[in-house]
């Protein structure tokens, strides 16, 4: 089953990321278990601060929806132990046509070489000009010939090594061995037998015939192995015996990952020549192979966008998605979709208030945790309902969710905003928590906002805002930036402003003294700040 990720906007707010575990809370409990949370940035004090309150862990973290490897088809064909034989690897060949490379792993299951059918047909080759076994298991023989040991020898052999020689009916007296290092392989000859147990040859492979008597009873240091096989099949089969791991291909292997993007493997194929490339998992084991043909026609991710439907706030790799679904309460902007979706949009204070009621739709009565964890994030995205964004639904689904989690609004509101900024935290953390991209009429910008009741302390580090404003405006070309300081207690947002002031101070019919604004009853990015801008440009 394939996950469905629920994500909220870039830089994600209280809102943003809860919305996103409540909306795959509610599809997970209705039925849909493949639906996860996930959140696009670091989250910031005030969210970890809820969270812990209602006992909470941060979503997963992903930071892009880019197409990888684990998104492809890939073959899982048999990956086998450097242990077993060439034949194995031929016959899980022989079994699925359309493999071309099988990998071979040690203990653990870690890459060891690539095995290919012309690898197997190079060593057969070879086997002609040096017909010759070296320490190959004794199990491993008796595998492929489906061989039977007869009788022990006086010490335990284990492996064989040898030349291997074919023993045919001769007039000559000569023999056809002349070393004890020699695996013969013959038939119903029992002169040859004798004699080759006399001269005491490494190893006897005896076909489709029976061991004489005197043979069998006889002390010896010959292993003797009869097979079903008659001679020719024998001497093909005996050198496919060996451990498949001699023959692998151990140098030069390049290798994927299932986190590796498609865009980068593309490039990687392009200048190489195998038709198969080994796929590892983050511990290096093999799961699996992939081929060229694999990058045509990918699975794409699903993903549901929560509290945002605007491509910049959103996921990097989002084009390469599959959108099956937007909840949100702000502007419609720029995401297009390849298919029809469920989209809902609503004009309340926060999206938290849209899957609240989605949750009252469906009959289903959240737990206290979640309840209490909602009208937080109610709460924390209307500013105690102080934003002009804030709808009298907000107010009543934030006290029907505070009363099934029995907590006061009032105390969690305070809780909330009263948690004070800590002195050391970096400007630049500050900056980016609760940060968003704007491209409005040609114009690209970009609005931070910090919520507190302390906005005084926050301005004695004006010139480390502007600092950093003034380099971010730069870096990203904006043609301007800000940064709302919204105080809860004094219902309005002193506004630093680098770039663009004249459309500043003409939007907002005010003055900028140093870069700096108060905007009194100025609470909403989304309903006050963007529109302003909006109407100014056309």
């Amino acid at each position: 089953m394939e996950q469905i990720y629920v994500t909220g906007h870039r830089n994600p707010d209280t809102d943003s990321i809860v919305s996103a575990m409540a909306y795959a809370a509610l599809r997970n409990a209705t039925g849909d278990r493949q639906y996860a949370a996930a959140r696009l940035g670091h989250i910031s004090d005030e969210t970890r601060l809820i969270l812990n309150l209602f006992g909470f862990e941060p979503p997963l973290l992903i930071k892009s929806m880019h197409t990888q490897v684990l998104d492809l088809d890939y073959d899982v064909p048999p990956i086998l132990h450097e242990a077993v034989t060439v034949n194995r690897v031929w016959s899980a060949m022989e079994d699925d046509k359309h493999i071309s490379a099988i990998p071979i792993t040690d203990d653990e299951g870690r890459l060891r070489g690539m095995m290919t059918a012309g690898d197997i047909a190079a060593y057969d080759m070879q086997t002609v000009e040096a017909p010759r076994l070296r320490e190959v298991p004794l199990f491993n023989i008796l595998s492929v010939l489906e061989g039977q040991l007869l009788g022990e020898t006086e010490e335990v052999v284990n492996t064989i090594s040898g030349e291997v020689v074919l023993a045919l009916p001769q007039s000559s007296e000569l023999p056809p061995f002349r070393q004890k290092d020699t695996v013969l392989i013959c038939g119903n000859q029992p002169d040859m037998l004798q004699r080759a147990v006399e001269f005491g040859v490494a190893c006897i492979i005896l076909c489709q015939a029976e061991l004489p008597d005197s043979v069998r009873d006889a002390s010896r240091n010959t292993c003797i192995i009869s097979t079903p096989f008659d001679s020719y099949r024998t001497v093909r089969r005996i050198f496919q015996a060996i451990p498949v791991g001699r023959l692998a291909q151990r140098e030069s292997i390049t290798a994927f990952h299932l986190d590796d993007y498609v865009d980068e493997v593309q490039e990687v194929m392009q200048e190489s020549r195998y038709r198969s490339y080994p796929i590892l998992d983050a511990q290096d084991r093999v799961v699996g192979t992939l081929s060229r043909y694999h990058l045509i026609k990918p699975r794409r991710k699903q993903v549901v966008l929560v509290d945002h439907n605007e491509a910049a706030q959103s996921v990097p790799g989002l084009e390469e998605t599959d959108i099956i679904a937007i909840i949100d309460h702000h502007r419609l902007a720029d995401i297009q979709t390849k298919n029809p979706i469920y989209f809902r949009n609503e004009p309340v204070g926060s999206t938290c208030t849209i899957v609240a009621g989605m949750y009252q739709e469906r009959g289903l009565m959240p737990s206290p945790k979640l309840a209490g964890l909602m009208a937080a994030a109610i709460v924390s995205d209307t500013v105690m309902f102080k934003s002009p964004t804030c709808t009298p639904r907000d107010r009543r689904m934030a006290e029907r969710m505070a009363h099934i989690a029995d907590l006061s609004l009032d105390e969690l509101g305070r809780k909330i905003f009263s948690a004070s900024t800590p002195e050391d935290k970096p400007a630049e953390q500050l900056l980016f928590t609760d940060f968003k991209e704007f491209h409005i009429a040609g114009h690209d910008f970009g609005v931070g906002q910090i919520t507190c009741v302390d906005s005084d302390r926050q301005l004695k580090r004006k010139d480390e805002f502007l600092k950093l404003m003034e380099q971010t405006k730069e870096e990203h070309q904006y043609s301007m930036i800000l940064l709302m300081l919204t105080d809860v207690l004094l219902e309005g947002s002193k506004v630093l402003c680098v770039g663009g002031e004249d459309t500043f101070q003409q939007a907002f019919n005010t003055e900028l003294k140093e870069h700096e604004a108060f905007l009194p009853k100025v609470m909403s990015r989304k309903k006050q700040i963007i529109p302003m801008l909006s109407a100014l440009w056309g």
